[in-house]
C-alpha cells in the first residue's frame, strides 16, 4: 500500500509542472472586433492617428492586446480604383471573451490618460467631431485558428484583409468547414502567414467570414497568391464538389500598419 501511495504521489508530482503549463496555455477561441473609422478631412484622420499613440496603451490596460492599427493607401489598392488615399483607419481589437468586449467602454471611460489624450475625439463637440462614424464587425475565431498570431514585422510588410460573403448561411458554414479542414495552413506555406481568421457574428453584409494575411512586401503579393493557387492541397480542396458555390463575393483591402500598431 505504501509503495502504491508513493508511486501515485510521485507520478502526480512529476505531472504537476506539465499540468500547470497546460493550464497556462490559452485554448479558447478569441473574438475579434474590427473597426473602420471614417473621417471628413485628412487633418481629422491625422489627429486620430496621433491619438492612437495614447489609445492603444489604454486598450492594453483594459486587457485588449495586441492591437492592430492600419490605413489603406491608393497605391496598394488598384482594384478599388481610388484617386486618393481613403480617409479611413482600421482597428483590430482581439478579445479573450465576450466579457472583455462588453467591459471595454466602461474601462476606457474610467481611464484618465485615455480621456485626457482624446478630449477632442472621444468627446468632441457636435460642431467639430473627431470622426464621422465608425463601422464595427464582431468575429469569432475559427476552430483551426483560435487565436491571433503576430506576423513577422518589417518596414515593408503589407496586411491583406479579405472578406468572403456567401449567399446563404448554409454555404457560409460550408466555407468555414473548408477553412477548418485544411485551407488555413496553406497561406503560410504560400508565404503569406495568417494573422487571424474569423466568422462574422455581427456587422454588415452577413453572412461572411473575414481574415487577414501578412505579406513581407507589396512586390511579393502576386507570387504568394500564385504559390497558393498551385498548392496541391488547395487544388484538392477547391475541386471538392461539396464546397461548390460557398463564396459569392470576395472583398480585399491591402493595409499598411500605423507606427502605433502592435501587429
Amino acid at each position: 500500500m505504501r509503495r502504491r501511495t508513493f508511486l501515485t504521489t510521485s507520478a502526480l508530482a512529476l505531472a504537476a509542472p506539465l499540468l500547470t503549463r497546460a493550464a497556462d496555455q490559452p485554448t479558447t477561441r478569441q473574438y475579434f472586433e474590427l473597426r473602420t473609422y471614417h473621417f471628413p478631412t485628412p487633418e481629422k484622420q491625422a489627429a486620430f492617428e496621433k491619438f492612437l499613440d495614447a489609445a492603444i496603451p489604454a486598450f492594453n490596460r483594459a486587457g485588449v492586446e495586441p492591437v492592430g492599427a492600419f490605413k489603406a493607401l491608393a497605391k496598394d489598392n488598384p482594384q478599388l480604383k481610388l484617386t486618393a488615399d481613403p480617409l479611413d483607419l482600421y482597428l483590430l481589437l482581439p478579445h479573450n471573451s465576450i466579457d472583455s468586449l462588453l467591459a471595454l467602454p466602461a474601462k476606457l471611460a474610467a481611464d484618465a490618460a485615455y480621456q485626457d489624450a482624446g478630449k477632442g475625439i472621444v468627446a468632441g463637440p457636435k460642431s467639430d467631431p473627431g470622426y464621422l462614424r465608425y463601422d464595427a464587425t464582431l468575429l469569432l475565431a475559427m476552430e483551426a485558428a483560435p487565436r491571433l498570431v503576430l506576423p513577422p514585422k518589417s518596414d515593408t510588410r503589407v496586411l491583406e484583409l479579405r472578406t468572403y460573403q456567401s449567399h446563404n448561411e448554409e454555404r457560409a458554414a460550408n466555407k468555414l468547414v473548408q477553412f477548418n479542414k485544411g485551407e488555413i495552413p496553406l497561406f503560410a506555406r504560400a508565404g503569406a502567414p495568417g494573422v487571424f481568421f474569423g466568422s462574422a457574428l455581427a456587422g454588415p453584409n452577413l453572412p461572411h467570414l473575414t481574415y487577414m494575411v501578412a505579406h513581407d512586401s507589396a512586390e511579393n503579393i502576386k507570387q504568394h497568391w500564385s504559390n497558393f493557387g498551385k498548392d496541391p492541397d488547395w487544388k484538392k480542396l477547391s475541386a471538392d464538389p461539396s464546397y461548390k458555390d460557398n463564396v459569392s463575393k470576395i472583398l480585399n483591402t491591402f493595409l499598411r500598419p500605423l507606427p502605433s500598431s502592435q501587429i
